[in-house]
């Protein structure tokens, strides 16, 4: 089954604070005398003030990876790795929106090196995105460090392979990250060359089960 492109706009965040705005602005079309109108209305902005709160407890939780797909720590994650292979046929990467996330990125090359291994998490996206993509976690130091994400081209290769190692067996890729740069700005490599073979080896799997 295709990986999902987009959040399910019932989980998405704004979604209950824009339904309120938009009661609160029926408000002032709808006169006092309207009877059973404004009672209707006032149960409706009460009932999607609950919802937002609920919304808002349950995005807390902790859970791992966060609803951004964010990762903690390791602990309790199947980890699999991408072995690469040979230098002639790698396929390296540069992760994207590492602009965003250098900070991290500086200390996960402080903890861990310039050369160190990356998770891949599908199904993250950046904070208000309804758009889901895969994740690039920093995982040489003392704990994961957000980097980026995978660029459109490598998302649309890998989305639906890497989507179900998630969501059937709950496992993520690791695979060989590169820091390049002495300093700020960083770029971040990663090498996929491994996933061919992972993703082969999964198809083959799926197809055993089925027979």
């Amino acid at each position: 089954m295709p990986a999902p492109r987009f959040v399910s706009p019932l989980r998405w965040e704004p979604l209950p604070y824009l339904v309120l705005v938009a009661l609160l602005l029926l408000t002032g079309l709808i006169r006092p005398e309207s009877g059973g109108w404004l009672v209707a209305l006032v149960a409706a902005i009460a009932l999607t003030v609950a919802w937002g709160v609920v919304a808002f407890v349950r995005e807390r939780r902790m859970r791992n990876p966060d609803p951004m797909g964010d990762l903690t720590s390791l602990d309790g994650l199947e980890i699999v790795d991408a072995v690469p292979i040979g230098a002639a046929v790698r396929t390296v990467v540069p992760v994207v929106d590492v602009h965003r996330h250098q900070p991290a990125i500086d200390l996960a090359r402080l903890h861990g090196g310039a050369e160190q291994p990356a998770i891949l998490v599908p199904r993250a996206r950046r904070w208000l995105s309804p758009r889901y993509r895969i994740g690039v976690q920093l995982v040489g130091g003392d704990r994961p460090r957000h980097a980026g994400f995978l660029g459109d081209a490598a998302d649309a290769r890998w989305r639906d392979a890497l989507d179900t190692l998630r969501v059937g067996r709950g496992s993520y890729v690791r695979v060989p990250a590169a820091i390049e740069g002495s300093g700020r700005p960083y770029r971040v490599d990663l090498d996929l060359s491994g996933l061919e073979a992972l993703a082969g080896g999964e198809d083959a799997a799926s197809a055993g089960a089925e027979a």
